[in-house]
């Protein structure tokens, strides 16, 4: 015998033992194929050189590497039209058609396979006709064709007893027991998984025997056996992932998601749906992409997650059309693969399901419309009427008056200040529930916000014979960019509920700097109080809305039990969170932490304002009689000169005929609202343009109005605060 012969020889022992290690060791086949290849190749036999690239495309293919594969299977084609070898050729069109099925590209894979036999029946290759016809079930399955995957698989069992081959006959068994369940044919699809698992272990093949442990869990789910359909899955995962199977791990996934919704721990299906997608994408394996998104539109529905079930039905959807395309059809009308009508329906299904999802996230917004226009008239119609008592409040306490009148007086601006935190409680939840609310940041001097907010609660601890103490670190800066409205409220709320809860003892603000990033400074406020306390059990629901501690009939102390449901709600809109700590009969601390950014102090105008506004000309538009008389009372107080419009209409056209030096617009008004008012003041002469316009209003929803806000210089909110206007003013009229 020849060397030449000797060496071919060898390259044909390589191939072989390289196919025969495949089952268990696709690293060492790959090995042996390349040492074939290189040897082929040096001794230019092109025979040798296709079979080489044959396998290698086979095993790379195995390994989901589909560029590779395809590379090495076009490759061994070229040689074997060279040598005019049909089963050659027939063997590289398996393998791109493995490429194909298992990808995107349906149609193609289909023909390749058909092809594939009929060369293989030419030979009576019953080994590969074998492995052809179960691949062939697989696509079949695909398509929702049970009855020619029936047929499919069996023929493939008929060619490799015929074969004599124990492998592939179990692969066969693997593929039909999943259409055995499909059918509800539960114990006979386990008969054939067992007799598919006992076969794998007695000749060896691994990645065999993880298929068919993945057909048992199956079997197992639909018996109801979560537990040992779990540790089935769970081996084939491990199975797969040492044997670098792509398609087997991808399926797998999917199964363990299926499996956990089933067993509502819906938690670890989005997990194992997760790891499905991606692996399904870093492959393209199309097959499990499209399930792992029909899996999702599930588990977004089971969580009542319209939008997330709509973009995983529409991923689902699309990837379907990828699947089922015009080419496909034709080859399935050809070879009578698929029941049409039964395709239409579930894709007239799947349409009413859409559409149901799209009408379900319509009424949805509409919803949250409605919601929104409730909050905006809501919010007018109650802090309109309340703007009349605190503005006379207000104006009777700087009268001098007997002291039995002026106490008669604070206590109605206590009660009215109660009436008001709680409306504003009330609309500022439903403000922040609906996300209507952002933070307006601007130079505030720190010190003198915090001293301002204790002095206004100093007289709610004094009567209960508490001290009010605050405790500001030196190394806080003096002025900082924040929304100096939303902190009064995180700590108003908190400093009202500790003075509620403490009978004796004090309260203790405790403001400290932790940390510093350029010009940005980690506060840490905490809010400690020698009060009750609270157990454990209440700690875990004390942010919860509409909570009380105490039952309603029993407890001593009022609100609405959304006042710490708000801070918690504006701190986390800061990028925080709030905790809390707390020992009963001992007290309790709230702590929360802010990043805010220094700013420069502003130069505030000491001078009297009155001065600055004596004979200035202003417009009020307010249709509400006696808050408009009110305002002009207070803006002649200061040297101002009124006029009165009740529409926005008439704020419009009394606009055009005088030069205002401000116009203070309310925003709920007959005839033409103030947006509407301002903007066409704003836009109809440019000389207008420059007035100042302040949106004076009770509607906490007006600053969402995007359309329309840069029309204003400012907001300033009914109740009306004196000293806002005071400060409006103030800032445009400075000298």
């Amino acid at each position: 015998m020849s060397v030449l012969s000797t060496n071919k020889d060898h390259i044909t022992l390589l191939l072989k033992e390289a196919y025969e290690v495949r089952i268990y060791d696709l690293k060492k086949s790959i090995a042996l194929s390349e040492q074939a290849l290189y040897l082929s190749r040096d001794f230019n036999d092109p025979s040798l050189i296709g079979e080489s690239l044959n396998q290698l495309a086979l095993y790379f293919m195995i390994l989901g590497e589909y560029d590779k594969s395809n590379t090495m299977a076009q490759e061994a084609i070229l040689y074997y039209n060279e040598l005019g070898d049909e089963k050659g050729i027939a063997d590289a069109k398996y393998t791109i058609a493995g490429i194909y099925y298992k990808t995107d590209n349906y149609h193609m894979g289909l023909v390749y396979l058909i092809d594939c036999i009929q060369i293989y029946k030419k030979f009576e290759d019953y080994h590969n006709i074998s492995r052809a016809e179960k691949s062939l079930g697989t696509v079949y399955e695909y398509f929702g064709d049970t009855n020619n995957a029936v047929i499919a698989y069996e023929n493939a069992i008929k060619a490799a007893t015929k074969a004599k081959d124990l492998n592939l006959e179990s692969n066969a068994y693997n593929n039909l027991s999943g259409v055995y369940l499909k059918q509800g044919k539960i114990m006979s699809a386990l008969e054939l998984i067992e007799r598919a698992i006992a076969i794998k272990k007695q000749t060896g093949d691994t990645r065999g025997l993880a298929f068919s442990i993945y057909g048992r869990g199956k079997a197992n789910a639909s018996l109801g056996k979560f537990l040992e359909a779990e540790s089935d899955y769970l081996e084939a995962v491990e199975i797969h992932q040492s044997m670098g199977e792509r398609l087997g791990l991808g399926m797998a996934y999917h199964k363990i998601a299926v499996l956990y919704t089933e067993m509502g721990l819906l938690k670890k299906a989005k997990e194992y749906v997760q790891l499905g997608l991606k692996h399904s994408k870093d492959y393209n394996i199309v097959i499990i992409k499209f399930k792992c998104e029909y899996l999702s539109y599930r588990l977004a529905k089971l969580e009542n997650d319209p939008s997330g079930a709509l973009r995983a039905l529409e991923n689902y959807l699309r990837q379907k059309e990828t699947v089922i395309n015009t080419q496909t059809l034709k080859v399935i009308e050809n070879y009578d693969l698929i029941l049409k009508m039964r395709t239409m329906e579930k894709e007239a299904l799947m349409e009413r399901e859409k559409a149901e999802i799209i009408e379900k996230k319509n009424r949805a917004e509409q919803s949250a419309r409605i919601r929104q226009e409730f909050l905006s008239i809501m919010s007018h119609e109650i802090r309109t009427p309340m703007n009349a008592i605190t503005t006379i409040i207000a104006m009777f306490n700087e009268k001098n008056m007997a002291i039995e009148e002026r106490e008669l007086m604070e206590l109605l601006k206590i009660s009215s200040d109660n009436l008001l935190k709680i409306i504003n409680d009330i609309l500022d939840f439903t403000s922040l529930e609906s996300g209507q609310v952002n933070l307006h940041l601007s130079e505030t001097n720190f010190s003198n916000l915090m001293n301002t907010i204790c002095n206004t609660y100093d007289a709610m601890a004094k009567s209960k014979h508490l001290v009010l103490h605050l405790e500001i670190d030196p190394q806080v800066a003096s002025t900082y960019l924040m929304d100096a409205t939303r902190i009064t409220q995180i700590m108003g709320n908190l400093i009202t509920n500790a003075i509620k809860f403490t009978n004796e003892g004090s309260v203790k603000i405790e403001i400290s700097k932790i940390a510093q990033v350029d010009s940005t400074d980690k506060i840490l406020f905490k809010i400690k109080d020698s009060g009750e306390g609270m157990a454990q059990e209440e700690l875990d629901r004390i942010f919860e809305s509409f909570i009380q501690i105490r039952p309603i009939t029993t407890r001593k102390h009022g609100g609405t039990g959304l006042g710490l449901a708000i801070v918690k709600k504006i701190v986390e809109m800061h990028g925080s969170f709030i905790e809390v700590s707390s020992t009963p009969g001992e007290g309790s601390i709230f702590s929360f932490e802010l990043a805010l950014e220094q700013a420069k102090p502003q130069n505030f105008i000491t001078q009297n304002i009155t001065n600055q506004l004596k004979n200035k000309y202003a417009l009020i538009a307010e249709d509400n009689e006696i808050n408009a008389l009110l305002i002009r009372k207070l803006l002649t107080k200061w040297g101002v000169n009124t006029d009165h419009a009740t529409t926005g209409i008439q704020a419009v056209e009394m606009a055009k005929r005088n030069n205002y030096d401000f116009i203070l617009m309310d925003i709920h008004m007959p005839e033409m609202n103030g947006f509407d008012a301002t903007k066409l003041i704003k836009t109809f002469d440019p000389q207008k343009a420059s007035i100042p316009i302040f949106a004076l209003t009770a509607d906490i929803t007006a600053p969402t109005q995007d359309e329309y806000n840069f029309y204003f210089n400012g907001f300033l909110w009914k109740p009306l605060q004196i000293e806002k206007l005071f400060e409006a003013l103030n800032n445009i009229f400075k000298t």
